[in-house]
């Protein structure tokens, strides 16, 4: 009503409200620098007005509620990206290994031992007696088994290192669900009981932020202030107050698969660096195709060579019919799994047959070995081993270029992302020190109404006792 007492009362209330305002500012400004933090708006609001007669007063001001100022669709969209970032950097940092197994400027890769055994052989037709140049052979093989080896070794270290980081991952992301449904506890709590649940929300933003970078998230809010996790392809990580574990285990390829609750769903899985390590190890042009490509290359020049072996005579006149210059231990036959791993030399110098006819100096088989580095091989898609070899190396080199090209395109977009969400939700200190002045200048002007209606009422005090 309008009275002294009424308007003492509501100008109390609003030094209250400017207090509350004051609060929330300066708890802006302390945070300016603290990673993740939404800035927080003061919402006012009148009170509700009271009616004498003809007259309608106003009853001043209430602070309504402490408002966190974030847009969710940019929140979605830091969060996609991250995934996509975490994905893309896994992935070629996975593939800059397998590169690296290939690489013939830096001495690595097939391309020179495999040209320098076509070569011995070559050399070998010029004087077949020559126990130099056998010599020469059997180490020019030993070579290019060994280089074999040693990529199917490198390969095999990458898909191991593989096979660590997924449990990594998935530890991660149960940590990170369990922490996030722990908040979503809190969330719920706090808006049920009328409390702010702005810096709660910011703390699980964090959260599924770093999540994201793991994996690949749909993330659906409720209105009770929960939100529902789930992986890309619907698999249950967070529901309310509840997180659902994935788990690793051994799958039907042998390599550590995900699963979630009980299902197997690692080839479903995509976006964050759980993607990227899934993508290396399993995609069309990861370290298992990486490994299939090198046991054929393998397996179609060693039995190209061993059949033309078998056709010839060894230097004492001998069929070498049941001589194979090159053996794959104790591989199935006809299989070419594992056979980079498995080549060595079978031969010994003078078991190379490189007569056609079982005669001294006939050099007829080391030139149809020789000629083997030009002819199509079976498995091989109708290439030489030289064109497999090399469209194999350049598959890979493209996909690094590929994923440095996207990594690069991707760091910009969760760049620009970040500034959207930054100029949205973040502190500015020049708008907050303009809103510290303003709502001072509101606190001192209700101060000094309060002053002068206390000193009103004092005065209609004092008239009163003295009439």
């Amino acid at each position: 009503m309008g009275s002294l007492l009424g308007t003492l009362a509501f100008s109390a209330q609003a030094l209250e409200a400017d207090e509350g305002a004051l609060s929330v500012t300066s708890n802006n400004i302390a945070n300016a620098n603290t990673p993740g933090y939404s800035r927080e708006e003061a919402i006012f609001e009148n009170a509700p007005t009271v009616t004498e007669g003809d007259i309608t007063y106003g009853q001043g001001v209430t602070l309504a509620q402490v408002q966190g100022i974030r847009d969710n669709v940019v929140e979605l969209g830091v969060q996609q990206g991250l995934a996509q970032q975490g994905q893309v950097n896994s992935y070629l940092s996975s593939m800059n290994q397998v590169q690296s197994l290939f690489n013939e400027a830096q001495g690595a890769g097939l391309q020179t031992p495999l040209s320098n055994f076509f070569e011995a052989f070559q050399n070998l037709s010029t004087d077949p007696t020559d126990t130099s140049l056998r010599q020469a052979v059997i180490s020019a093989g030993q070579t290019l088994a060994s280089a074999f080896n040693q990529a199917s070794n490198g390969l095999g270290q990458v898909q191991s290192g593989l096979n660590q980081a997924i449990p990594q991952s998935v530890s991660q992301i149960n940590q990170l669900t369990g922490q996030i449904a722990q908040l979503n506890s809190q969330v719920e709590s706090a808006q049920n009981n009328g409390a702010d649940p702005s810096q709660l929300i910011d703390q699980r933003n964090n959260l599924i932020e770093q999540l994201s970078g793991l994996v690949s998230v749909n993330n659906i809010s409720a209105s009770d202030g929960t939100v529902t996790l789930t992986t890309g392809n619907g698999a249950l990580l967070v529901a309310g107050q509840q997180s659902y574990a994935l788990t690793t285990g051994t799958g039907a390829s042998g390599n550590v698969d995900v699963f979630s609750q009980g299902t197997d769903i690692t080839s479903t899985l995509t976006g964050g660096s759980l993607g990227g390590y899934i993508e290396a190890r399993d995609g069309s042009n990861g370290v298992l195709a990486a490994e299939q490509n090198l046991d054929q290359l393998a397996y179609s020049v060693g039995t190209a060579v061993n059949t033309q072996q078998e056709q010839g005579f060894e230097s004492d006149g001998t069929p070498a019919t049941t001589q194979p210059f090159f053996g794959f231990g104790s591989l199935p036959a006809g299989s070419s799994a594992g056979a980079a791993a498995a080549i060595s030399v079978a031969a010994t110098s003078s078991q190379i047959a490189a007569s056609s006819d079982g005669t001294t100096g006939s050099n007829g088989n080391a030139l149809a070995i020789a000629n083997i580095e030009n002819q199509t091989l079976n498995g091989l898609g109708g290439q030489t081993a030289t064109d497999y070899y090399s469209n194999f190396v350049a598959n890979i080199g493209t996909e690094v270029q590929q994923a440095t090209n996207q990594q690069t395109a991707q760091n910009l977009v969760v760049q620009q992302l970040q500034n959207q969400k930054a100029s949205i939700s973040g502190v500015s200190l020049d708008e907050e020190s303009a809103n510290l002045i303003q709502y001072q200048t509101a606190y001192s002007a209700s101060a000094q109404v309060v002053n002068i209606i206390s000193q009103l009422a004092k005065t209609a005090i004092s008239l009163g006792e003295g009439s």
